[in-house]
């Protein structure tokens, strides 16, 4: 059974305790809060058949079934490999189990995640089944970036805004999910995770720490013109490229902030600060803006998975970087 985190606890007595449920739910919020955990937590409880206090039995042949991954009733979408598109004809497929009878006699439930995912057709190709699903039939739906959907997708679910844990919450949950690391380190991942506990368990799984090591390193590199742009994007080649985006939105934002405060409380993570002290110095606020202009709009490509030339769109990120000081 998915876990049920200490912040979820007033989320899931709203959902759980309903008599009557949604045809479609949107659980959305940042990535890593544990929407995944209560949409499955709420599917185990829809299909089971013996509820004990707002909770699925887990004894039960329906969730038998569903611990399996064998329970005829459910459906799960999702990308067929990491961080690629769902294409139209796994929905298809879905929309084929959406009008089937339930073959247990009770609910059917699909989970969808992220929804984000679905290109233009594929998206469509759900509206149907969102309007007017057959029978009992719920959909669970998750998003990290709700933005991204159609507003025919939202306008079809009760959308169900998924809390984020606070900083107390995510300390305490962290110190246990990762008992071999140092208070320091967990505070540097819960950073990088922009406050989100379960994303920062994953970063660390991915070397996250290691790789932000190469690239701080290598950004000093550049600005001292000990290496080009080249020679760092063929060298960055297993760091994700949102992660590149994401960290040089956050130091360019830094860098703004510098420079309208004098703060420098306000400077970001130790392994950067001196540069974003320089940075913010030496660079004119129009050109910042441009580039930060720029990298959003990258990034959007990234997320929309673009076919996208990785090293040259790195040797341009960089390009940019590199031309901030002095651009007074």
């Amino acid at each position: 059974m998915a876990e049920a985190y200490p912040w979820q606890q007033a989320l899931w007595q709203q959902l759980a305790g309903r008599s009557q449920h949604a045809h479609a739910y949107l659980l959305h919020g940042p990535q890593g809060i544990g929407k995944r955990a209560i949409a499955e937590r709420l599917m185990a409880l829809l299909l089971c058949q013996r509820p004990q206090a707002l909770e699925a039995c887990g004894q039960c042949k329906a969730c038998l079934l569903l611990k399996a991954g064998s329970h005829p009733d459910n459906f799960i979408l999702e990308p067929e490999e990491a961080d690629k598109p769902i294409k139209v004809d796994q929905v298809r497929e879905l929309v084929s189990f959406v009008v089937q009878t339930a073959q247990q006699g009770g609910r059917k439930v699909v989970l969808i995640e992220p929804v984000e995912a679905m290109n233009i057709n594929a998206a469509n190709a759900l509206l149907k089944s969102l309007e007017e699903p057959s029978g009992d039939t719920v959909l669970l739906l998750v998003s990290h970036q709700p933005s991204r959907l159609l507003p025919t997708i939202k306008s079809r679910c009760q959308q169900v805004a998924c809390p984020q844990p606070s900083l107390g919450q995510s300390t305490a949950w962290l110190a246990e999910a990762l008992t071999e690391t140092s208070e320091q380190d967990r505070e540097e991942l819960l950073t990088l995770a922009a406050g989100s506990p379960l994303l920062a368990v994953k970063l660390q799984a991915q070397g996250v720490r290691e790789q932000r090591a190469l690239v701080t390193e290598g950004v000093k590199k550049l600005l001292k013109q000990q290496q080009s742009p080249t020679q760092l994007a063929e060298a960055w080649n297993t760091v994700p490229l949102l992660l590149l985006f994401d960290w040089f939105f956050n130091w360019s934002q830094l860098i703004l902030r510098y420079q309208l405060t004098q703060d420098e409380d306000g400077l970001g993570l130790a392994d950067m600060r001196k540069v974003v002290q320089y940075l913010a110095q030496k660079s004119r606020q129009g050109k910042v803006l441009e580039v930060q202009a720029w990298i959003l709009e990258q990034r959007q490509k990234v997320l929309g998975k673009a076919n996208l030339n990785r090293v040259l769109l790195l040797e341009a990120l960089l390009a940019h970087w590199v031309q901030l000081p002095g651009s007074r």
